[in-house]
């Protein structure tokens, strides 16, 4: 059983976002606002209280039955309804015609037991709000608020007057009008306040989605703008020298093969310069990388901690880790849910570590920093400095990347501290 209930929540609710958990908790807390409303101003009063005449004990049956009509039908449509409140899906006002027609039946129920005094006031009173409540929950996320308000209070006053003809004790009439009130404000508060509140952090996550984007966005244009001042020149000279062989080689000048010659080795020279540049072994700052990944990681709104500075490491080096940490941060933003990210640097020992750890992260994202491609090319870019790449599960949804680079001077440079 427990094995049961772990696995669900492996699969579930590991996987979520935050925002998905959130909703998913709100719904099943409507879900669940809806019976408990039916079996405590409903159920449970009436059944202790109902008169035993056939005719009453008929009518409290079907107003069961209704009730637990009404909360049905209101779990079904709370999804949809959810969902046209969001923005995401449109939803027909006729499709709350269903759970108005039991509201409709349900009063009506309640009118005829007031009037065969088949119980007493006070049962009459609750069974109302739970017949108001499944059908307000829903009607409040359709309309706004000011019609919902002002159509409340039509129907109170409504009730009142026909619940009056019934029992036409003042008091009892306006503990009717108290009851409708309450239905309303807490159908506002229970429905709209919780879904402002769900497309508030739904906006919030959209926004990371595209802080991540533009955070891949920027590494791309980093590497276009290094590729293309690579590139530009030498394709640059290419296009005269090559231009220059051909009018010498009209002319029948010797130094035609000459210019072609150069054509050559800046074409091989540039090929070499290619794979520097897709392979990450051109000099980078460690120090830039290092704040770059915690400015990006706050943006996103997860709180980022760097320990250690990359002074006085070699350039090689910096360059090497300098790519761990760009791949491990960018994944961080596009896999798993991180609300925490460390970066570690020290050397020790003649070596110098790189730790990249966060939380939120989930089996079937990959992790923190992703797999496949992204730490094959890590690995390859590390294997030219002779270091490693260790990525992994630390804990219960924590990854954590550890890049290990051996220092080759022979004197340590010391170790690196925050």
């Amino acid at each position: 059983m427990f094995g049961r209930i772990r696995g669900w929540q492996r699969r579930h609710w590991r996987d979520r976002s935050k925002a998905e958990r959130v909703e998913l908790q709100s719904v099943i807390t409507w879900y669940a606002t809806t019976w408990f409303f039916s079996l405590a101003w409903l159920a449970m009063p009436l059944v202790g209280g109902l008169d035993r005449r056939p005719v009453p004990m008929v009518v409290g049956s079907l107003l069961l039955l209704v009730g637990a009509l009404q909360c049905a039908e209101a779990n079904r449509l709370t999804r949809p309804v959810l969902d046209h409140y969001l923005g995401r899906a449109e939803l027909p006002p006729r499709a709350l015609n269903g759970a108005a027609a039991l509201l409709g039946v349900g009063l009506a129920l309640d009118l005829g037991l007031a009037a065969l005094d088949g119980t007493d006031p006070v049962t009459i009173r609750l069974s109302i709000g739970a017949a108001l409540l499944p059908f307000g929950l829903l009607y409040g996320l359709m309309i706004p608020i000011r019609v919902f308000l002002r159509r409340s209070a039509v129907l109170a006053v409504l009730l009142m007057a026909v619940f009056g003809v019934a029992d036409p004790d003042p008091l009892r009439i306006l503990m009717i009008g108290v009851v409708t009130a309450f239905g309303t404000a807490f159908s506002l508060l229970a429905s709209r306040c919780g879904a402002w509140t769900l497309s508030v952090l739904w906006e919030a996550e959209r926004a990371r989605e595209v802080e991540a984007r533009l955070a891949v966005a920027e590494e791309r244009l980093r590497f276009g703008r290094d590729l293309h001042d690579v590139m530009g020149r030498n394709l640059a000279v290419i296009a005269l020298k090559s231009e220059l062989a051909v009018q010498l080689a009209r002319r029948g000048r010797p130094e035609a093969v000459e210019q072609m010659i150069e054509v050559q080795r800046i074409a091989q020279e540039s090929q070499r310069e290619v794979r520097d540049v897709v392979r990450g072994y051109r000099e980078a700052d460690l120090g830039v990388e290092l704040a770059g990944a915690q400015g990006v990681l706050t943006a996103a709104g997860i709180e980022c901690q760097v320990r250690g500075e990359a002074d006085g490491l070699p350039a090689e080096v910096q360059s090497a880790l300098g790519w761990v940490v760009r791949e491990a941060t960018t994944n961080v933003l596009r896999h798993g849910d991180a609300a925490r990210c460390s970066v570690g640097l020290r050397v020790t020992e003649g070596l110098v570590v790189l730790t990249v750890e966060n939380d939120g992260a989930s089996e079937a994202g990959g992790g923190g920093a992703g797999g496949g491609s992204g730490l094959a090319g890590l690995r390859e870019r590390l294997a030219g400095v002779e270091g490693t790449l260790e990525a992994g599960f630390a804990g219960a949804g924590v990854f954590r990347v550890v890049a290990e680079v051996p220092l080759r001077e022979t004197a340590v440079v010391g170790e690196v501290t925050a």
